[in-house]
């Protein structure tokens, strides 16, 4: 079966997609009464569709890949409560002087650090040094870094407190939903799992990776980028296989539909202008490894 651009799309009513994506959204602790907009929506929301094309394409069950989609479109809820210039100012920082961002990099860095206290051994290694550039270190900094170094223990509690409105909006959550939205932090957790868990904790890895390159937003606010390329996210997308992380169906899969065109239209919406020709050809030519030329 061959997809179409409008295949990429969601799986479950709408209505439902809208009210779980407004679990995103975060009492501001240092204005109470303020609530702070989830920063990841429309890229939480493009994801969830890439993901089902993709999952569907590798032959999962609909009703699999509708709960996967719900998944996907709460990959990121461990990063509601987001501040775009704070988590944008420590990131880029960190970034500049190579220091690692994610908890099995900082392992492989530092690995005297107890597991899952990788929050904590940046806040003690950096803390100064953060002062020093002009970055406020207090308690909101600190959860801006275990957004990113503490992932897994900010999605656990920021799951239980969403549950009861999932059971409101009749939202089956099954465990491996959580594990899936886990795998690009911590790939060694899924070593003893289903190899069905595994695949799709690599398409959402696969999918929101190559959203988050094309995202221009995302790109000027997270990793101060001036410019989006298919070419350097499918680059990345190898250098995930090469670690291990992506397998080679998977990676396949996602050249295969882009050349297909199945997600021109999110990359439309990702991008927030058309695709050039030059962008067409890259995407045409992903599934034979063409390039287009400069």
């Amino acid at each position: 079966m061959r997809y179409s651009s409008q295949s990429a799309t969601l799986l479950i009513p709408r209505t439902v997609a809208t009210s779980l994506l407004r679990l995103y959204d975060y009492p501001d602790p240092r204005q109470p009464g303020r609530v702070i907009r989830g920063y990841d929506r429309s890229h939480a929301l493009r994801t969830a569709k890439m993901c089902a094309a993709m999952a569907m394409r590798l032959n999962h069950p609909r009703s699999r890949v509708k709960s996967f989609q719900v998944a996907c479109l709460l990959h990121d809820l461990g990063r509601a409560g987001l501040d775009r210039q704070l988590f944008g100012k420590i990131w880029s920082w960190a970034k500049e002087r190579r220091i690692p961002t994610r908890p099995r990099e900082w392992r492989a860095r530092y690995p005297k650090t107890p597991y899952g206290r990788e929050t904590e051994a940046f806040w003690t290694r950096y803390r100064e040094d953060l002062e020093k550039a002009g970055i406020e270190a207090d308690g909101w900094a600190k959860e801006q870094i275990e957004m990113r170094l503490g992932y897994a223990r900010r999605l656990g509690r920021r799951l239980r407190q969403v549950k009861p409105e999932l059971r409101a909006l009749h939202v089956p959550w099954f465990s491996w939903m959580g594990k899936v939205m886990l795998y690009y932090y911590y790939p060694e957790k899924f070593n003893n799992e289903p190899h069905w868990v595994k695949q799709l904790g690599e398409v959402l890895v696969a999918c929101e990776q190559f959203e988050a390159f094309s995202n221009r937003q995302r790109g000027r606010d997270y990793y101060v980028r001036s410019r989006e390329s298919f070419l350097e996210a499918f680059s990345y997308l190898d250098t995930l296989r090469g670690e291990g992380i992506l397998s080679e169906l998977v990676l396949r899969t996602v050249r295969t539909l882009s050349a297909e065109g199945a997600f021109d239209r999110i990359l439309i919406e990702a991008r927030g202008r058309p695709l050039t020709r030059r962008d067409v050809r890259a995407l045409r030519g992903v599934a034979t490894g063409v390039a287009p030329c400069p």
